[in-house]
């Protein structure tokens, strides 16, 4: 076992502090990787915030890791000692149920050992996050990382990247295709930007005129006031697929009019209570409401190349770990363009 430093929440909205963990020796299929930098997820604050319930404490979040490995098991095949290499959502699943066996780890029937905020799968170990000097994970949950790319910037595609990537794949968005972001914070920035890599046709839909700059800056073709009741009127039927990233409360029902016929919805945002859905909505144009949840590490480490290839990155502020309790804040305001990235030599 090797001390570890890093931040932690000791209880339920209790504010992060430099804490202590030991990470376990590497095994004949680990990777130790040295954190470089780890995104600051809008999951992290719920999630230290006990908001969604059934958070474990103490607590070290962050699921958005990129670093250097430093030290691999002897049956390791895919890693070496100096590669860049990230950690995702997810640190090991059963491997063995239908989920798993078609690369789709996020559903595991048995349930993956998520990242932090969980345990292995022993069901007993904890997991500890990325706000730490380093992480220690097997090789088949461990991301090879493009080096054409900003590492820091490269940290939340671990997260936000998949969560967009995953739906734009599964529906086969390509050239011609109308697609619509709702939201532009980490998430929507994300879709914006892969979806426009795509060849679709993006319109961004926002409640902030605000936002129409940054928008068209990051790939949007269009865009449209939400807060304007016309827009749902003009833009009926349009969409082909509608990618809605909002964690905040709103009405399904208004986005569902914007989809045209036989086409989806897909939430990937969790707002704060459940949202009703009337049948009309959908059987009115054999429309479908659908959700998703990041994605495999086969479709990841996709997502990772396919970054590298086309130059596509998050944007990002990289802070010390010392102002993450500041960040927090922030983010509750909307004051950030568009994801907190922790430094973390800094700790």
């Amino acid at each position: 076992m090797s001390k570890v430093k890093c931040y932690a929440a000791q209880a339920a909205k209790a504010p992060l502090a430099p804490w202590e963990i030991a990470r376990r020796e590497v095994g004949d299929h680990d990777v130790r990787i040295e954190i470089a930098y780890c995104g600051v997820c809008h999951s992290d604050l719920h999630q230290v915030r006990d908001e969604w319930g059934g958070s474990v404490f103490p607590m070290v979040p962050g699921h958005e890791i990129v670093g250097r490995v430093t030290k691999v098991g002897r049956r390791v095949e895919r890693f070496k000692e100096g590669d860049l290499a990230g950690v995702g959502c997810m640190v090991d699943s059963c491997r063995t149920c239908q989920s798993c066996r078609r690369d789709l780890e996020q559903f595991c029937e048995q349930g993956a050992a998520f990242t932090y905020n969980g345990t292995e799968m022993d069901r007993k170990t904890p997991t500890y996050g990325g706000y730490s000097s380093e992480v220690v994970v097997t090789e088949k949950f461990a991301l090879r990382v493009p080096s054409s790319l900003e590492l820091s910037a490269v940290a939340p595609l671990l997260c936000a990247g998949i969560t967009t990537w995953s739906p734009l794949r599964h529906w086969k968005v390509e050239k011609g295709q109308r697609v619509g972001v709702v939201g532009l914070g980490g998430l929507g920035h994300m879709a914006v930007k892969l979806a426009a890599s795509l060849g679709a046709e993006v319109t961004m839909l926002s409640t902030s005129r605000s936002k129409e700059a940054d928008a068209r800056r990051l790939g949007a073709h269009e865009f449209a006031l939400t807060r304007d009741d016309e827009t749902f009127t003009k833009l009926a039927g349009r969409f082909d697929l509608i990618v809605d990233t909002i964690s905040a409360p709103h009405d399904y029902n208004k986005y569902l009019g914007m989809v045209k016929v036989d086409g989806t919805m897909v939430v990937v945002g969790v707002p704060p209570a459940p949202e009703p859905v009337d049948a009309f909505s959908l059987i009115g144009g054999r429309k479908s409401l659908a959700g998703s949840l990041i994605g495999g590490i086969r479709e990841t480490q996709e997502m990772l190349d396919y970054c590298g290839q086309h130059g596509i990155v998050a944007d990002v502020e990289v802070i010390p770990a010392a102002k993450i309790n500041e960040a927090y804040e922030r983010m509750m305001k909307g004051d950030v363009r568009y994801r907190f990235v922790i430094d973390a030599k800094s700790l």
